[in-house]
């Protein structure tokens, strides 16, 4: 086994960096510094050892418009979205917006957790979401509604774990859904399409491949009812309680929460050992 001990690390509370105690660091920080590759970019930086994507794959999973154009070009739907910010030319948002479909999700690009999230029915009150959700997170994105079947992938050293569905109260997974509300559910073969569920099995290696994560990750789709899986996200720090989706698939696939974590530290060290040797 291994010895851990936690730290809350902030910017601004390093220490535990720099006492040379800790080999292999397991980062587990959600939102801005932990998941957006500044913490990891300083721990290249002082050549620490840890688990998880770098800087490069954990701050362009964080954008979560960067990332849309990384699956884009990695051959993976997603659904079509703008971005709003300072600077934006509202006539040519609203010219871009009459070609999505009757409903709108905005998001800020820059949050985890589905922190900001809202679902609107017209192009005006999308606008108005937009500058909301501006003045508060920053840089927002309207993206076109897809109505589907919410699905998530966990992804260990490069092989997808188990589809999981997701399914909630309110038909959106959103930071109550994950947090609070106890009703919503996680379920597993629910996808009885083998061709289906490898499509989007298929799909969500291709964005950790893209991206060019290591170790992990969790990629969400919408699964559409033309059985087409659109790529919303993806994320480098997942959860990692008991509860956590991607733990749930790793269990599910016969690899327990201490095993999946001991793999997880394993493959660190051994990366480690092939760069020295």
């Amino acid at each position: 086994g291994y010895e851990v001990v936690t730290s809350d690390i902030r910017p601004d509370y390093l220490e535990i960096l720099d006492d040379g105690s800790i080999d292999v660091f397991f980062p587990a920080l959600h939102g801005e510094f932990g998941e957006d590759g500044r913490l990891q970019q300083i721990l290249e930086d002082k050549s620490l050892l840890y688990v998880g994507s770098g800087p490069t794959a954990s701050r362009l999973a964080f954008d979560k418009m960067a990332g849309k154009k990384i699956f884009d070009r990695a051959g993976v739907a997603t659904p079509a979205a703008v971005e709003f910010g300072s600077g934006s030319d509202i006539s040519l948002l609203e010219e871009r917006l009459r070609d999505f479909p009757d409903k709108y999700v905005v998001k800020p690009i820059r949050q985890g957790s589905s922190v900001g999230v809202s679902i609107v029915s017209t192009a005006k009150e999308a606008l108005r979401a937009a500058r909301e959700t501006f003045s508060e997170f920053g840089d927002c994105m309207i993206e076109e509604f897809v109505p589907g079947t919410e699905v998530t992938v966990g992804i260990l050293h490069g092989e997808a774990l188990p589809i999981i569905e997701v399914r909630t109260q309110s038909g959106f997974y959103d930071y109550h859904a994950k947090y609070i509300d106890e009703q919503t559910e996680f379920l597993f073969d629910t996808i009885t399409e083998a061709d289906v569920a490898a499509n989007i099995s298929r799909a969500a290696i291709d964005c950790f491949n893209a991206l060019g994560c290591r170790h992990f990750a969790r990629i969400d789709f919408l699964l559409s009812g033309e059985k087409i899986a659109y790529a919303l996200e993806a994320n480098t720090i997942p959860g990692f309680t008991s509860h956590s989706l991607l733990p749930k698939a790793a269990v599910k696939a016969g690899l327990p929460m201490s095993d999946l974590c001991a793999k997880i530290v394993e493959a660190a060290c051994s990366s480690l050992a092939r760069r020295q040797a």
